[in-house]
């Protein structure tokens, strides 16, 4: 934290710290409380938003676990930071900053599609001088591997940007993304990442448990490089065969089947043709927090 966070270039600075929301495993308290402890002292503020993208906003007591601090760390030495939670469903809550030609869209989905995007973003982070990003690397079904300006897109985004890179993703396919690492959507959040006119620092972390196997630092792109290259050395399983029949448990912290279809991406690449997939997820108890009453109307 001290080497990728110089005391120098934070004093006097308005810093926000983006961190995953619940849906992300992480020890983000490990880096965020050195982080604080390092540089609170010499900020003019220290706060930290949670990169929802489109999951339900989360509660203080929620932020804090997340945050790992106790309700006395939070009362004492914690109390100056304000927590804010995304809206991407607000246009009052959103700043574009931007938009995608259609023929760089053209370019960097290897002509799968041709059209302008608009790029926006959570407003509140032109409120303050420095962003640190601090989350987890892993194979992702959408991007490849998560981490770096994922955080910002679609973790600070808005839902124009947001929908067309979840629906490149879609038209790629999981296994052709999951575990791969310069993909389409990828070089779409790098770009987008790139018009974010504040000076960023991002700590990429590559987790094994509850504990790290590894923490890069850095520009975005340069620490998830590095970091992606360890989670396909420790994250991907490879099987001589494909299988007939799996079963996928879900965590606890997906609590819809919106998001607890993760557990059909992660494993569809091992999948044979015509095999069955099935979800093991006693806990959830509705389709989406966030979609399910579009998905009510479709049908």
């Amino acid at each position: 934290v001290e080497q990728a966070c110089s005391v120098e270039r934070f004093a006097g600075k308005r810093v926000l710290v983006i961190v995953p929301d619940a849906t992300r495993s992480a020890p983000i308290g490990m880096v965020f409380k050195p982080l604080f402890h390092h540089l609170s002292k010499a900020t003019a503020a220290l706060d930290v938003m949670v990169a929802l993208g489109t999951h339900p906003p989360m509660s203080e007591e929620a932020i804090c676990e997340r945050l790992e601090l106790s309700e006395e760390e939070r009362r004492g030495a914690f109390a100056s930071v304000r927590f804010h939670n995304h809206a991407w469903d607000s246009e009052s809550a959103l700043r574009e900053i931007g938009r995608i030609s259609e023929s760089e869209i053209d370019q960097l989905t290897e002509g799968r599609f041709r059209m302008e995007v608009p790029v926006e973003i959570n407003r509140t982070l032109f409120d303050y001088d420095e962003i640190v990003i601090i989350g987890p690397v892993f194979p992702h079904e959408v991007v490849g591997f998560s981490g770096g300006n994922k955080y910002l897109f679609p973790g600070v985004a808005g839902p124009r940007i947001l929908n067309f890179f979840h629906w490149l993703g879609a038209v790629v396919t999981n296994p052709a993304i999951i575990g791969e690492k310069w993909t389409p959507v990828r070089k779409v959040v790098d770009k987008a990442g790139s018009m974010v006119g504040i000076p960023k620092t991002c700590f990429c972390l590559v987790v094994e448990g509850s504990g790290l196997a590894a923490l890069s630092c850095g520009e975005p792109e340069q620490a998830w490089d590095v970091a992606s290259d360890v989670s396909a050395k420790r994250h991907i399983t490879y099987k001589d065969h494909p299988f007939k029949s799996v079963l996928s448990c879900a965590p606890r912290m997906y609590d819809d089947l919106w998001v607890g279809g993760k557990c059909m991406y992660k494993l569809e690449p091992v999948l044979a043709e015509g095999a069955e997939l099935i979800i093991y997820a006693p806990h959830i108890t509705e389709v989406s927090v966030t979609h399910g009453k579009v998905l009510e109307e479709v049908g």
